[in-house]
């Protein structure tokens, strides 16, 4: 929301970015991913664990409860199994099955009202049923009353005409357990009855010696009764799963939605100009990857903001720097219109030319300059030998080397393994050429510059030595600023635009180095020279 967002603009000096502590170890650290992929991870997880959980433990309690089922129906079963054999066989040598006796005793052993026995002959035929001996009457709630075609329907139940026969599928499930105990196999599990109820069915065999003589068909009702119950006691877990997915979709909204809703508005106050960079400190505090990203947003945009604000500088510095030529430039030439004096017009032409060959370094100067943000800003790091570089540099000024220039000698290590820093190779030319020519510029004729590298701890350094007057100690800084110049007396006006120093220390530090000026001095103080030490980190092997 726009009132969340504070856009002002931070000060680089007073507020420095802020850099993300190291995280402490979270108790779900152990899984992959990020801290918010883990937490969306976990919420969903736990819906979808309830339910199973649930589901399984009532599983394992319906299991539970229908094996207890089968168990007794089993053991009454053999019971009356046994009896029947004993008490309701007859006939030697081919035994047979008494059904009136194999009647009597079902109704002596009459079974509870939520069981069903029935009795088949070695045939598969239906010869007794406990709802026969009990009397027991099979009953449903009729539909509403049809048309008057369908009267005959009920005139037939009145007067008390046999039921319909079985529902063909039940019928075809109960024979085709019976015909498996016939076989002599004791059956036992669920199926579904004519009117459509689930019940725990055990069909055992009558058998006399080695012959079957029928089955004994127990089946217990209430299974659906169960499942209710079962369904009922999900019903919490249902309930909990539901809930604990509206608050993970709470939480992702108010922990990943809405603070990306709030940087996307903050990021369309900068692209609109209202802004400079963005500061969304409720969010920078955060320790998550919404944390992570809003601090590297805050210093995208305010490098953004550094960086426009050093263009206005630059270009402010560009402007004052050519309208000095220029004005030059123009004095010249309206002077030399009123003067008549060879000499006086030849000095007046030497300025005009000296001020056009300023103008055009100044310009060139400032070209390269501008060129070299988008060439560090585009080349990628790579390993670059060091020593090979400044080799190459240094042989070039000894070969291009006119009378009266101080030499370039470069004084390097011998070691198997070459000095490599992480950078890139044009631009790490361009500052050792811009301190050779510095140096060359203060150093007499017959002096001498001296590049020299070395080896430290995990990082190269690079020694820049001239034999000049060297640099006041109060402008040991202020040398690296753009277009800043400090020449001694004698030494010719504009013959250098400012911009090379600061063009070295610029790539330095985009190499992730620094560089400093310091003057060489002997035991008594008297000043030898100036001296440029430049530090770059050694690549990763």
């Amino acid at each position: 929301m726009a009132s969340d967002t504070d856009t002002a603009k931070p000060d680089p000096k007073t507020e420095p970015r802020r850099r993300r502590p190291p995280r402490a170890p979270s108790l779900f650290s152990w899984l992959p991913g990020s801290r918010l992929g883990r937490l969306i991870i976990l919420l969903n997880v736990l819906g979808l664990a309830i339910i199973i959980s649930g589901s399984l433990l009532l599983n394992e309690l319906r299991r539970g409860l229908v094996g207890a089922r089968i168990d007794s129906l089993t053991t009454q079963g053999e019971l009356i199994v046994n009896v029947i054999n004993r008490a309701a066989t007859v006939g030697e040598p081919t035994p047979e099955l008494d059904a009136q006796a194999a009647s009597e005793i079902l109704q002596m052993l009459s079974n509870p009202r939520s069981q069903r026995a029935r009795l088949f002959d070695a045939k598969g035929n239906l010869v007794a049923d406990s709802y026969w001996v009990a009397d027991r009457v099979e009953w449903k709630v009729l539909p509403p009353a049809r048309p008057r075609a369908d009267e005959g329907l009920a005139l037939d139940l009145k007067i008390g005409r046999p039921p319909p026969p079985l529902a063909p599928a039940a019928q075809r499930a109960l024979m085709l357990e019976v015909g498996r105990a016939l076989s002599g196999a004791h059956v036992a599990g669920m199926r579904r009855t004519e009117d459509g109820d689930r019940v725990v069915s055990v069909s055992i065999p009558i058998q006399h010696v080695q012959a079957v003589l029928g089955v004994l068909t127990l089946e217990a009702s209430g299974v659906d009764e169960i499942i209710r119950r079962e369904r009922q006691a999900l019903a919490p877990f249902i309930l909990i799963a539901i809930f604990v997915s509206l608050t993970s979709s709470i939480l992702l909204n108010n922990l990943i939605a809405q603070p990306v809703r709030m940087l996307a508005r903050a990021a369309d106050r900068v692209r609109l100009s209202r802004a400079r960079a963005i500061s969304l400190p409720q969010l920078a505090h955060r320790d998550d990857e919404i944390g992570d990203l809003t601090v590297s947003l805050e210093d995208m945009t305010q490098s953004l903001s550094e960086r426009m604000d050093a263009i206005e500088r630059f270009a402010a510095d560009v402007a004052h720097e050519i309208k000095n030529p220029l004005t030059s430039l123009r004095s010249a030439v309206e002077t030399l219109e009123l003067v008549k004096d060879p000499a006086a017009r030849e000095r007046l032409m030497a300025i005009l030319k000296n001020d056009i060959q300023r103008l055009d370094r100044l310009v060139t100067d400032i070209s390269n300059a501008s060129r070299l943000d988008a060439e560090l800003s585009r080349e990628d790091l790579r390993a670059v030998d060091l020593g090979r570089l400044m080799g190459e540099v240094v042989q070039l000024y000894q070969d291009t080397a006119k009378p009266g220039e101080a030499q370039v000698t470069l004084s390097a290590p011998e070691t198997l393994e070459p000095i490599m820093v992480s950078g890139r190779e044009g631009p790490l030319g361009q500052l050792l050429r811009n301190l050779v020519d510095n140096a060359r510029s203060f150093s007499p004729p017959d002096g001498e510059v001296r590049v020299k590298l070395e080896r430290g701890r995990g990082e190269a350094v690079i020694t820049v030595e001239d034999d000049g007057p060297g640099v006041p100690p109060d402008n040991l800084e202020t040398i690296f600023e753009r277009f800043y110049t400090s020449r001694p007396k004698g030494t010719a006006f504009g013959g250098n635009s400012g911009l090379g120093l600061s063009i070295a220390r610029q790539v330095a530090e985009a190499q992730g180095g620094s560089i400093r000026a310091e003057n060489r001095t002997e035991a008594d103080g008297v000043v030898l020279g100036a001296r440029f030490i430049v530090h770059l980190p050694e690549a990763r092997r």
